[in-house]
């Protein structure tokens, strides 16, 4: 998208990659509003079939619009502040609560190379943002200033740490599989994954056990029935939102409901390929016109029956008691997921797998990689190395950095970090000493089966500093 913007609209390579970055947001955010407005439609059309009712049918055809209808609703109405609560941070609750509901969003891989930020370590980050979503609601039940809603916020934050950590458990089983934290990563060594043909963990009789806990775990984790006891009306009116009203009142259920999206979505990534689908046979890969568009077909379909399980859940399981929920996590989740740390742990050990031979054998398109070698010099010490990849292409970065012989005995002051410069993955490497380095630069990109990209290069050194290609060669590999 970048590459777009510059060839198209003639910027410069930062506004293009920042006008590139404000419509990626935009691609995720705007649909993904529309989606939570859709499954609060749905949610209430599957509750109304289980209790033999109709539900919304009266605004728009089927009833459709009166999700829209309700949003209107609470926009028009008066934003009421409790006249002893923080005002501050009354106000700012929702806010935090609807924001980090968004911000997880950022790393799901919605087809190969489709992601706004394929990271390493994207599972670490969705675990580290779904936790931050507590704090809305303590926030809340704290500046309310009412008992009720401070009640709710301690529930929440007490069956937050329930979960979380046997979550956590369930996830390090599933990156030990994998082999990787990165999400595009854990789909792919889902392909296949049992007898060559079925694609997800949850055919691995191992990983089945984990992904029943990992549900009812998100069904905690997003306060959804039977695991609401942070808005329990018997005994707390409506928790943590009590005191709340109009928009701020939308925006918690605008929060709740896209993280439990979210929560669908993990769902069918780690444990049933996410946008792989459910046989590794070819013609199942691109039936839709294009492979992306069914790989994002197999995705959306995951999350809406993910979504109809939520939903049948809320509206026929009766509500736990507190001492149920806290015992279900400290008692029997959490003693549980870490007992299949051991089991897969040792099982992997006892059979000498192989997250990374495994992925190589399995049966998927050739890849092809492009290897650069290039010599740089500079006299003050810092040499910034940046590559511009186009967007959508499953490519993976392997970067090394070999200083010259002469320079090998300085290796300590060498500070190496991956950085992003300019929103484009690259290197940066520095003599603190600002001594002159020379250095030899090591780029491979392992590419799918789109084939090869035009990716560029870019250098930026100081005092002089040059760098110059020495090798570009391209090989290829099962």
């Amino acid at each position: 998208m970048t590459r777009f913007f510059q060839d198209n609209l003639h910027l410069t390579y930062e506004w293009a990659w920042a006008l590139a970055t404000i419509a990626g947001i935009l691609l995720i955010a705007l649909p993904l509003m529309l989606a939570v407005a859709m499954i609060i439609y749905a949610d209430r059309k599957i509750w109304a079939a289980v209790a033999l009712r109709r539900g919304p049918n009266v605004v728009g055809p089927f009833g459709l619009l009166q999700s829209f209808a309700d949003g209107l609703k609470v926009f028009l109405q008066e934003t009421i502040v409790p006249s002893a609560s923080n005002k501050g941070i009354f106000l700012l609750a929702p806010i935090v609560t609807f924001t980090v509901a968004l911000l997880a969003w950022a790393v799901v891989p919605f087809g190969p190379g489709a992601v706004l930020a394929d990271i390493n370590v994207g599972l670490l980050y969705i675990l580290a943002i779904s936790s931050l979503g507590v704090y809305g609601v303590v926030m809340s039940g704290w500046a309310s200033n009412s008992k009720y809603p401070f009640f709710s916020a301690m529930r929440a934050a007490a069956q937050m740490i329930s979960y979380e950590v046997s979550i956590g458990f369930i996830l390090v089983s599933v990156v030990l599989w994998a082999g990787t934290f990165n999400m595009n990563g854990i789909i792919y060594a889902q392909q296949g994954h049992v007898f060559g043909l079925l694609n997800g963990f949850v055919f691995n009789p191992l990983l089945f056990p984990l992904w029943v806990m990992f549900l009812i775990s998100a069904l905690a984790e997003t306060a959804r029935a039977p695991f609401d006891l942070t808005e329990a009306e018997s005994e707390l009116v409506a928790g943590y939102q009590t005191e709340y009203s109009s928009m701020s009142f939308a925006l918690f259920w605008l929060g709740e409901y896209a993280n439990v999206l979210l929560m669908c979505t993990l769902n069918a990534v780690l444990f049933f390929g996410g946008w792989l689908p459910p046989l590794d046979i070819p013609i199942l890969y691109n039936f839709l016109f294009t492979e992306g568009l069914t790989a994002i077909f197999w995705l959306f379909f995951k999350i809406a029956v993910f979504f109809f399980i939520f939903s049948w859940v809320k509206a026929t399981v009766p509500r736990y008691r507190y001492d149920q929920l806290m015992r279900l996590g400290w008692k029997v989740f959490l003693p549980l997921s870490l007992f299949f740390v051991v089991l897969v742990s040792g099982w992997l050990m006892a059979t000498r797998y192989d997250p990374q031979m495994a992925n190589a054998a399995s049966p998927r398109p050739s890849l092809a990689a492009v290897t650069h070698r290039f010599t740089c010099q500079t006299a003050n010490g810092t040499i910034l190395v940046r590559r511009d990849r186009p967007e959508g292409e499953g490519a993976t970065d392997r970067w090394t950095v070999q200083t010259a012989p002469n320079q090998i005995q300085r290796a300590a002051m060498f500070v190496p970090a991956l950085t992003n410069i300019g929103g484009a993955t690259g290197l940066r490497w520095r003599n603190p000493e600002g001594a002159p380095v020379e250095a030899v630069v090591e780029w491979s990109d392992v590419i799918g089966p789109g084939g090869p990209i035009g990716a560029s290069i870019t250098f930026a050194s100081g005092g002089g500093g040059v760098c110059n290609p020495v090798q570009s060669q391209m090989s290829t590999s099962a």
